[in-house]
C-alpha cells in the first residue's frame, strides 16, 4: 500500500540522530539475546507480568476494562469470561498467547491477519475475523457529545484487495531490501490501520501484528516488557502520530516522521526498561527498595500495590508498603482510595 510503494520507500532519508536510533535499537537487541541466555529465571516472571499488562493496556486503549481481580484471573488462569468486557480481554489473551508462543513462525499474510481477529472475538456473540462490509470512518468523540472525523480509511469494497496489496509490496520489499525491517514493520502498521479492515478491533489486531512482525526480526522486547503499556501510557502521542502520519496516506503524500520517531521511541523505551530490570534483579544493583522507589517514578498512571508486586519480583509486600508510606511523607506520591481497590499516583 501507499507507505510500502517503490517510489515511497525510496524518497525516505533519515537525519543522523534517526540512524543513531536504529543503530542502539540494533545494540539493543544483541544484548537481549545475552540476557535471554543468561537469566531464564528472571525472564519468567517478566513474561507473567508483561502479559497481563499487555492485555489490560490493549483493551484499555479502546475503553474496555475489568476490575483488576478478574483481569488477573481471566489471563493467568484462563478463567472464564462473564461479561462483554472481560469475553474481549479473554480474546486478547488467547491472541497475544499464540503470537508470543509461534509469532517468530508465523507468515505475515491475510489469513493470519484474519485469524488473530478471529481469536479476539472467540468469545462474542459476532463473528471474528471477517472484512468489514460497510465503511467505517475513524472518528473522535470528545467529552461534550461533539465527534470529528480523524480519517477516512479504504471503502469496504476495496479492503481485501488493499489487504492482499500490503502483504504483497511488504514480502517484496523484505526480499529486495528496499528498507531496514525496522522502517518496514512500522509502516505496515500505519498502512494496517489507515486500511481499517475490520468493522472494530483494528487496534488491539494492529498492536498483536506489531509483536508478530517484530519476532520475525529476533526483536522480542515485546515477550518481557509490555509495549501495549508504553503506548497506553503515551497515548495522546500514539494517537497523534498515527493521525499525523495518515494526512495525505491516500495520495501518497503523508509523512511518515512523526509516527516512526513515536515506534522507535517507544521500542527504545522498552528495551531500557528491559536491561534496567534484568540487569538490576540478576546483578543485585540496588537493594530491594530502591527497585521498588525506581518502579514508582516510572509510572505516569495510577497503580495498585499487586502491579508494584508483579514488577518487582522477590520483593515482599510489606516491603513495598514501607516505600510507597516513606514516598508518599516526601510528597512524592498519594493514594487515591481505601481498602483493596486502592490505587496510588504520582505527585508532579
Amino acid at each position: 500500500m501507499q507507505s510500502l510503494e517503490l517510489d515511497y520507500l525510496t524518497s525516505l532519508r533519515f537525519d543522523a540522530q534517526q540512524l543513531g536510533t536504529l543503530r542502539a535499537l540494533g545494540e539493543y537487541r544483541g544484548k537481549q539475546q545475552l540476557y535471554v541466555a543468561q537469566s531464564p529465571e528472571v525472564l519468567s516472571g517478566l513474561r507473567q507480568v508483561a502479559v497481563v499488562e499487555s492485555t489490560e493496556s490493549s483493551n484499555r486503549l479502546e475503553g474496555i476494562e475489568v476490575a483488576p481481580s478478574r483481569l488477573k484471573a481471566l489471563v493467568l488462569k484462563d478463567a472464564a469470561p462473564k461479561s462483554r468486557s472481560e469475553q474481549e480481554v479473554a480474546g486478547y489473551r488467547d491472541a497475544l498467547a499464540l503470537v508470543h508462543e509461534s509469532g517468530e513462525h508465523m507468515p505475515f499474510n491475510e489469513g493470519t491477519v484474519q485469524q488473530l481477529h478471529g481469536m479476539l472475538y472467540r468469545y462474542m456473540p459476532q463473528p471474528g475475523g471477517v472484512w468489514k462490509a460497510t465503511n467505517n470512518d475513524i472518528v473522535e468523540r470528545h467529552p461534550d457529545g461533539s465527534t470529528r472525523i480523524r480519517f477516512r480509511p479504504v471503502p469496504a469494497h476495496l479492503t481485501p484487495m488493499a489487504m492482499i496489496d500490503l502483504v504483497g509490496r511488504y514480502r517484496h520489499a523484505l526480499d529486495q531490501h528496499l528498507a531496514d525491517p525496522l522502517v518496514l514493520v512500522p509502516l505496515v502498521v500505519l498502512d494496517f490501520l489507515c486500511i481499517h479492515p475490520f468493522a472494530d478491533g483494528n487496534g488491539r489486531t494492529a498492536r498483536l501484528l506489531t509483536l508478530q512482525l517484530l519476532y520475525h526480526f529476533d526483536c522480542a522486547v515485546g515477550r518481557y516488557i509490555s509495549l501495549e503499556r508504553i503506548f497506553e501510557e503515551s497515548k495522546e502521542n500514539y494517537y497523534e502520530t498515527l493521525e499525523a502520519s495518515s494526512h495525505g496516506w491516500h495520495e501518497g503524500r503523508h509523512d511518515i516522521a512523526p509516527w516512526l520517531g513515536y515506534f522507535w521511541g517507544a521500542l527504545l523505551r522498552a528495551y531500557k526498561e528491559f536491561e534496567e530490570r534484568v540487569g538490576r534483579i540478576e546483578h543485585g544493583r540496588g537493594a530491594k527498595s530502591d527497585r521498588v522507589r525506581a518502579e514508582v517514578l516510572k509510572r505516569t498512571l495510577p497503580f495498585s500495590i499487586s502491579e508494584l508486586e508483579d514488577a518487582c519480583p522477590g520483593v515482599s509486600r510489606d516491603m513495598v508498603r514501607l516505600v510507597l508510606r516513606t514516598m508518599k511523607s516526601e510528597g512524592l506520591i498519594a493514594p487515591t482510595g481505601k481498602g483493596r481497590g486502592a490505587k496510588w499516583v504520582r505527585i508532579a
